[in-house]
């Protein structure tokens, strides 16, 4: 083969590769593009006229790309309104200042209302009285939640003013009289105080026997009529939480929100490591499984003393699972309730709940 038909059939070759064509980004490169193109094929010289067009729109291509690249997220285009179409670039106009600026203060003025009234829960009538949903003064009276005030509204045994409502959402004005069942109630502020039982106390409001309640250590605390959360025996000791707020008694008592409760048991002799692991894997009674959260001993030295943390709040729960083992149970105290604990608080004593203490208990 000669050189020159080399030299063709490269050349050959060379006409046939698929020219992959670029992205174009604009008009003007666009035109650059056809002009190149069509030069190829027909092999024409420039004339004057498209040496110009060609040199002005390069010229015009830079000077864009050199913005783009100032600008990196440059603003969408709005083709309706704010477009200054003469100059084509983003000019804004006033008349569109003024309804993005409406638009704004309007959806601002929203979200305050929405917020205002998640926080509050009340609402106001005309004359800017203050107004309560029935379901929530019935919850504040702290004699049930939420969920069941709105089945003793649906049932007929609410009464407001003498008037029989069964309307959801119904609205509690200032100075209403409110009824259930015949008994006159009244919305509360709520309270919550923690107590460290003492030993030979009853967890109830009233004991007909007479012996000593729980209430008789509290009973000076607040005006507010409260009630203790779940119970504890006569002689267990710890932690008791008494409140007025019926949702959140209701909340914590409740199994599936597994409030966690850490007890402290003094069994009659030492506990063996292979009980401590049958334990900790669950322990079955009357048919129903008991899952253990953890269980460890309070003290190396001393192996009759059991650290308990279970979420069952069943009737003498830790006692039935020490007597299934073999154990009995001595003396018998609770020393944790959900995120709440003894510190700083005597035998015998009690106090309020910091905001921070309550905020916790809303969120479990």
């Amino acid at each position: 083969m000669t050189n020159i038909e080399k030299k063709t059939q490269k050349k050959n070759f060379s006409n046939n590769k698929k020219v992959k064509k670029p992205v174009l980004k604009n008009a003007d490169e666009k035109f650059d593009f056809e002009k190149k193109r069509s030069r190829n094929e027909t092999k024409e010289p420039y004339k004057n006229s498209e040496l110009k067009e060609v040199k002005e729109s390069r010229k015009n291509f830079k000077e864009k790309s050199s913005n783009f690249e100032n600008n990196k997220h440059p603003k969408k285009r709005r083709f309706n309104e704010g477009l200054d179409g003469k100059r084509n670039n983003l000019k804004v106009s006033e008349n569109f200042i003024e309804k993005s600026n409406k638009g704004n203060a309007r959806n601002i003025e929203r979200k305050s209302r929405i917020k205002s009234s998640d926080k509050n829960h009340k609402s106001f009538n005309k004359k800017g009285r203050e107004e309560t949903r029935l379901n929530k003064f019935i919850s504040n009276s702290g004699i049930c939640s939420r969920r069941e005030a709105d089945v003793l509204i649906s049932s007929g045994v609410v009464k407001v003013n003498g008037e029989i409502i069964t309307i959801m959402g119904f609205q509690v004005k200032p100075g209403d009289k409110v009824t259930v069942d015949g008994r006159e109630i009244k919305s509360e502020k709520k309270v919550y105080i923690l107590l460290n039982k003492p030993k030979d106390t009853i967890t109830t409001t009233d004991d007909p026997s007479g012996r000593k309640t729980v209430m008789d250590i509290v009973g000076n605390a607040c005006k507010e009529r409260v009630y203790p959360v779940g119970r504890l025996d006569r002689n267990t000791t710890g932690l008791l939480l008494l409140t007025n707020d019926g949702e959140m008694a209701k909340r914590l008592m409740h199994p599936s929100h597994r409030i966690i409760k850490v007890y402290e048991a003094t069994l009659n002799k030492n506990i063996t490591i292979a009980d401590m692991k049958n334990i900790s894997n669950g322990v079955e009674l009357d048919g129903d499984f008991i899952p253990i959260d953890g269980i460890a001993l309070a003290d190396p030295d001393k192996k009759n003393i059991v650290g308990l943390e279970i979420h069952s709040g069943k009737y003498h729960i830790v006692k039935r699972i020490f007597e299934k083992f073999g154990y009995e149970v001595v003396k018998l105290d609770r020393t944790m309730y959900g995120p709440l604990t003894k510190k700083n608080l005597p035998r015998g004593t009690w106090r309020f709940l910091t905001d921070s203490e309550i905020s916790i208990l809303h969120r479990l």
